[in-house]
């Protein structure tokens, strides 16, 4: 039997322990998600951070364990035809392993974000009110193929208070279990329980279906993936989502662009990593500077194997352009792809992002203050970013330890959700026996 028959007959026999009631299975983990929930609410954040070093500690101890399960992913991925992009989000390596028990620690060295005191006042009746933050309660979390994912959501979730039921995707069913393994290691040696972080035992698409369903005990639903998944989250689930929206994210070269700086920008924000919702898809720049900024840019795109679609004034500074289409305007590649297109200056740069744009992360480059200041002040987006690469939209990279995505909507949190994103608030009314006239 090859290495993929073996996989597949695998996950054939972990479903098949869950086939005759699938909803009944979805719905116990859901009822044990909340029993946690509430011993989370109340835990310290001494021994929530405790589980969360004991955690990283199980991840880089079982680093062997992991990286080999992540194999046995990564081989059955190929043999679906799995390439380019999409692989690297798959893959973990050393590095990557270490990475996610650093981001455990950081998370463990974060304020707690429960219990905080968000506004204090007196009434003229003497009532004392405070605004404290609490747990959202029970979070579902459903993503792609990044396993990476399974240590930052599990740690966030519990440092905030919250219970956690995780279902990532089927191509990173192995690599995920093993990183949960050490999470519930982490929960266990620190007294909390392991149902603080679980997740269904089944790659069956209909788990995704019942979770969406499981609003008596999930409080919110993040979904984390391709615009295919989260428009089925939205337009499935009965418990309130925390949208991720795909990443259409612009790179606009003012006049004033400093040349080298536009080039260090513009080729990091494509090429550092393609595959990462906070990669560049689209190029703007003004067409009084394109000749002089573009050249060399287009041949370091070229030289990391970027094919690059413009426009005509773009396909004329280099034969390596091709024509790019309308679709073109309109594409999150998540590839060595981009498309390039010159402006007549700040207003249709906002006029091309604000209708092409997914509203995730835009960044202007220029040395022109003013410039800069009005697109930060008029781009909507979760993100905008002055003379830095868009590759920085990351909660890592803000302090946060890590993310479980960049949310694009405009309620309860906006941008990278951190542990203190996944928080609510409640209000404590202190009195001294006063009634209501």
């Amino acid at each position: 039997m090859t290495a993929d028959a073996a996989l597949k007959q695998e996950i054939r026999d972990r479903e098949a322990d869950l086939a005759p009631d699938l909803e009944s299975q979805i719905t116990e983990l859901g009822r044990r998600a909340r029993a946690a929930a509430t011993v989370l609410a109340r835990t310290p954040a001494e021994q929530k951070n405790r589980a969360l070093l004991a955690a990283a500690a199980a991840i880089r101890s079982d680093a062997g364990m992991i990286l080999r399960a992540n194999g046995r992913d990564m081989e059955a991925a190929r043999a679906r035809g799995m390439t380019g992009a999409l692989l690297d989000r798959l893959e973990l390596t050393p590095a990557r392993v270490e990475a996610m028990a650093a981001g455990l620690e950081q998370i463990a060295a974060l304020p707690d974000p429960v219990g905080r005191t968000l506004a204090e006042w007196q009434q003229p009746s003497g009532l004392r009110i405070a605004r404290v933050s609490v747990p959202l309660g029970v979070i579902g979390i459903i993503y792609e193929s990044r396993p990476n994912v399974t240590a930052d959501a599990g740690g966030l979730c519990l440092k905030a208070g919250n219970a956690a039921i995780l279902r990532g995707g089927s191509e990173s069913f192995h690599s995920s279990g093993a990183i949960l393994a050490c999470l519930q290691r982490g929960l266990a040696e620190a007294g909390l329980p392991e149902a603080a972080i679980q997740r269904p035992e089944t790659t069956d698409r209909a788990a995704v279906g019942h979770l969406l369903r499981l609003h008596q005990y999930l409080d919110v639903i993040v979904p984390r993936g391709g615009r295919g998944l989260i428009e089925r989250v939205m337009n499935e689930s009965r418990v309130p989502v925390l949208a991720h929206l795909d990443g259409l994210v612009h790179t606009y070269l003012h006049a004033a662009a400093d040349p080298e700086k536009a080039r260090a920008i513009a080729v990091n924000a494509k090429l550092r990593r393609v595959g990462i919702c906070g990669a560049t898809e689209t190029l703007l720049v003004d067409r009084t500077v394109a000749a002089r900024l573009l050249p060399p840019i287009l041949a370091d795109l070229a030289a990391g194997g970027c094919e690059l679609r413009g426009d005509a004034a773009v396909q004329a500074l280099d034969s390596r352009v091709v024509p790019a289409t309308d679709a073109d305007w309109d594409t999150e590649y998540l590839a060595p792809i981009l498309s390039i297109r010159t402006v007549e200056g700040l207003d249709e740069a906002l006029a091309h992002i604000a209708r092409h744009g997914s509203h995730h992360t835009d960044c202007i480059v220029t040395e022109d203050a003013a410039a800069a200041e009005r697109f930060l002040a008029e781009v909507d987006s979760a993100i905008v970013l002055h003379n830095a690469s868009t590759q920085f939209a990351d909660g890592g990279e803000f302090g946060m330890g890590a993310e479980i995505g960049i949310a694009t909507g405009r309620l309860h949190a906006r941008g990278p959700v951190g542990a203190e994103q996944l928080t609510s608030y409640k209000y404590l009314v202190r009195g001294s026996g006063q009634t209501r006239p």
